[in-house]
């Protein structure tokens, strides 16, 4: 679109695998909020996850983050660690981990193609509810419950 070949720019990182490595190598690099000791694990995965979905709406390209495995195993130590503490096995955590970040991924990636000002008002009483498209505010409302669902669900597969 700028008129710019990506010639001199793959010389330097190699090719377009490489340069979306690095983005996503910076979009993730410092993702993690601080843990808190006093926190309950679902709560920070909440945090986690509502900070990874911010990070990327900002990338308006989803294939960004369709590969680059590494800065998101980096990116998720710290809610592995936080799980952990909170009681879940090493692969409870890892199940868990990948589970809220591939729903985010998808859920991001869906909000983005789609309109989400299509709709003029809820129409009912449910986020989500009016087939004409859903508002901003009702995204906000969607992902907080995708997330407490899953959160749930794993404590209630790993609750002893």
């Amino acid at each position: 679109r700028l008129g710019v070949s990506p010639m001199p720019l793959y010389t330097r990182v190699g090719n377009k695998a490489a340069l979306i490595d690095a983005v996503a190598d910076h979009l993730l690099v410092d993702l993690a909020p601080a843990t808190d000791a006093a926190e309950a694990w679902p709560e920070y995965a909440g945090r986690w996850c509502r900070e990874l979905r911010e990070r990327l709406k900002r990338t308006p390209d989803s294939r960004l983050y369709l590969g680059a495995r590494e800065p998101y195993v980096e990116a998720s130590r710290p809610l592995i660690g936080a799980m952990r503490d909170g009681g879940l096995s090493t692969d409870a955590a890892v199940q868990a981990c990948r589970l809220l970040m591939w729903a985010t991924v998808g859920f991001v990636a869906m909000e983005q193609a789609s309109s989400l000002h299509a709709a003029r008002a809820r129409r009912g009483r449910l986020s989500g509810s009016n087939p004409e498209g859903v508002t901003p505010e009702e995204a906000d409302e969607l992902f907080e419950l995708h997330v407490g669902l899953i959160t749930a669900g794993v404590a209630g597969l790993h609750d002893d």
